[in-house]
């Protein structure tokens, strides 16, 4: 069954009782799962959030994947096999299933309740996985906690945060380029950020940079850097700071003051710079990964176009056994 998210999990809610709520899939599928998992665990009283590779769910099921679990699982090509697999875990301990995909013809749209979405420059963030999940879970609440008050204030961000990414993208596009010229050839660099933003960290170094462009580099949660990753900072060294809003914010403005007193090399990317501020201060956090992951493609195209190097060549992913 294809359908809407909200009317999906209204039909999920008819008959189930959902307690935990797992957030399933591989690479950047995952990275955009994350910032649900954030929300749901910042906003809800009574439901626990699960966050894991699809190959993890199917080898070491947890014991909440049960008749009260609802399952959320992202595969951009609707056949990624260890999703596939996974789902067929989770339906079979009597979980709800919701997956999300943009290929019409794929096993997850043939088999299973589906949302699906576009994937081209001009597809609204609302209607991307991440603005998909948010959509999910903004009813989940509504349906299941009374105290729940930041359904309309939601709604709202879902509404903006289209238009504040693309005022935000032609915005850094001259200094995405200084980056590319100043930065290309970088032997090794760290990505940080915190809170709902940690995910676009973690998917700018596995994906954009790791995968997309061969390069060495690491992703730190903020909050950690101060425990072990501090002492490698020196002037040579390049950071790349996401800076997000809401509580979480103060780590990455620790990790801010530290390289402007011992570091050099260090780019900043702020969500309250590129127009985050639009979208109500109480749940601004969470859209801030849609804005980062945008600025993040706009950083890797640079870097794509200095060093000449095709976002889509691969040695091993496609190409070999694995």
């Amino acid at each position: 069954m294809n359908g809407r998210a909200e009317e999906l999990i209204r039909d999920v809610l008819k008959t189930k009782n959902i307690k935990d709520v797992f957030f399933v899939a591989c690479g950047g599928s995952l990275v955009d799962l994350y910032p649900g998992f954030y929300f749901l665990n910042s906003e809800s009283g009574t439901i626990h959030a699960h966050w894991m590779t699809a190959k993890e769910m199917s080898v070491a099921p947890s014991k909440f994947l049960n008749e009260n679990a609802l399952v959320l699982a992202c595969s951009h090509g609707g056949n990624t096999k260890e999703v596939i697999t996974a789902v067929k875990v989770a339906l079979k301990n009597g979980a709800s299933v919701i997956t999300m995909t943009h290929n019409p013809e794929s096993i997850c749209a043939r088999e299973f309740n589906t949302v699906l979405y576009d994937w081209d420059d001009k597809t609204n963030e609302n209607e991307k996985p991440q603005g998909i999940v948010l959509r999910i879970l903004n009813e989940l609440l509504k349906e299941k906690e009374p105290d729940y008050k930041k359904y309309d204030a939601i709604l709202d961000g879902l509404e903006n945060i289209d238009s504040i990414v693309r005022t935000a993208t032609s915005k850094v596009k001259n200094r995405t380029w200084l980056f590319a010229e100043k930065y290309h050839n970088e032997k090794f660099l760290y990505i940080m950020g915190s809170g709902a933003s940690y995910s676009q960290a973690y998917g700018f170094a596995i994906c954009s940079l790791q995968e997309m462009q061969w390069m060495d580099c690491c992703y730190l949660h903020s909050g950690e850097y101060f425990h072990g990753p501090f002492e490698c900072t020196d002037k040579e060294h390049l950071y790349i700071l996401l800076m997000g809003t809401g509580n979480a914010r103060e780590m990455d403005e620790r990790c801010l003051d530290f390289l402007k007193k011992y570091g050099d090399k260090y780019e900043v990317i702020d969500a309250k710079d590129l127009g985050i501020d639009e979208i109500d201060e109480s749940v601004n956090e969470y859209f801030c990964p849609m804005l980062f992951y945008n600025m993040t493609v706009a950083y890797r195209t640079a870097l794509q176009n200095k060093r000449q190097h095709p976002l889509d060549m691969r040695r091993y992913m496609g190409v070999v056994e694995y």
